[in-house]
């Protein structure tokens, strides 16, 4: 026998899905038909419907095919930031990205968590946020509650359940800092400075790719 009590789990009980059920199902269905096929829907037709379903997304942003963002009226994507395929972002609470911010491929975003010390396993979601010229490598899990600070490099397959420090490259299961991303003296470009992305977007031509 277990304690564990699933039959008694409330799926009201600790979040607020922001929108009318009728409005998370168009939302669905324009995902199912845009984002997560594999056809190369252009990048500002997404951010275009992401706008209209209550995201608030920069300019310049590049969304690669297959996608699957869960709500969009919970999501904040700055300026020139890139979304590489496969990114999943499981926002039951909200998603912050600054502006050039790069988050690579199959990279999971989860707010979503469940407190294991209670029978009736009730949500535990907390916001997660991604600073400004950060960069979060492929495979990459990122956890609820978590800020990977700005500047800050997540190498591929990373494990984050803490916050990560401001420009440092930031790696492991658990990850942890490991070096300074920026040679010399502490001190970041600013990030107006840092690359955007050209025609070929995130799959091709970009050589620091984790």
């Amino acid at each position: 026998m277990t304690r564990v009590r699933n039959d008694l789990f409330d799926p009201r009980k600790g979040l607020d899905r922001g929108r009318a059920r009728w409005v998370e199902a168009a939302w669905y269905a324009a995902k199912c038909l845009l984002f997560l096929p594999p056809w190369p829907v252009p990048s500002s037709a997404k951010c275009a419907v992401l706008r209209f379903f209550g995201a608030r997304v920069g300019r310049g942003v590049v969304i690669k095919p297959r996608v699957n963002i869960h709500l969009p009226w919970k999501l904040v994507i700055g300026d020139f930031t890139w979304l590489g395929e496969e990114v999943f972002i499981l926002n039951f609470e909200q998603v912050t990205m600054g502006a050039h911010c790069c988050v690579s491929q199959r990279v999971f975003l989860c707010t979503g968590n469940h407190d294991y010390g209670q029978v009736d396993f009730p949500y535990r979601n907390r916001p997660i946020t991604v600073e400004d010229g950060a960069w979060v490598g492929a495979q990459s899990f990122v956890g609820p509650g978590v800020t990977i600070s700005a500047e800050a490099v997540i190498m591929a397959g990373s494990v984050v359940t803490r916050n990560q420090p401001a420009a440092m490259v930031c790696g492991g299961n658990p990850c942890v800092p490991i070096k300074p991303r920026w040679p010399g003296p502490a001190t970041a470009p600013e990030t107006e400075s840092l690359p955007r992305p050209g025609p070929a977007g995130l799959a091709a031509g970009h050589p620091n790719r984790v």
